[in-house]
């Protein structure tokens, strides 16, 4: 029972941070931008995140049953405010340029969670694998619009 309560607590957490994702949406501004060919539909973001949140979730909670509080853990906690700060900048305050700073330290923390639990716990590794993938394209694209929109 104790560890269906810390899995529900992950997936609270996770649902927190994707909220300002559903609060900050692309709107008017973004739709205005001159985006890559390769940007996918706006529709194809929810289902992939909802997928993605999900998987999030249950990493954090393996490592939280397995070693408790610590380094991997706290990165997770990291990348988890860098997620939800990213739609903020981008779609609140508009801050491209500052997106991609958020964004890049994002990749950099998915990466380092991956890291420091490879060795450890392989299966909340593999979960974090297609967020780094997900979330490089992603970088890829913020970096995409900055360059095509200036300092916009």
């Amino acid at each position: 029972m104790k560890s269906i309560l810390s899995l529900a607590v992950f997936l609270a957490l996770v649902a927190a941070a994707a909220l300002t994702g559903m609060t900050y949406l692309p709107g008017p501004w973004y739709e205005g931008l001159v985006k890559p060919a390769w940007t996918p539909p706006n529709s194809l973001f929810p289902p992939v995140w909802a997928v993605l949140y999900v998987m999030i979730a249950v990493a954090g909670w393996r490592v939280y049953e397995k070693q408790g509080i610590g380094r991997a853990l706290i990165v997770w906690a990291i990348s988890l405010q860098l997620n939800a700060a990213w739609s903020v900048i981008m779609f609140r305050d508009h801050q491209i340029g500052l997106a991609a700073v958020d964004i890049v330290a994002l990749l950099v923390s998915i990466a380092a969670f991956i890291g420091l639990t490879w060795q450890s716990n392989r299966i909340a590794s593999l979960l974090f694998v297609p967020y780094l993938v997900w979330v490089g394209y992603a970088t890829a694209l913020n970096l995409a619009i900055l360059t095509l929109n200036g300092a916009a």
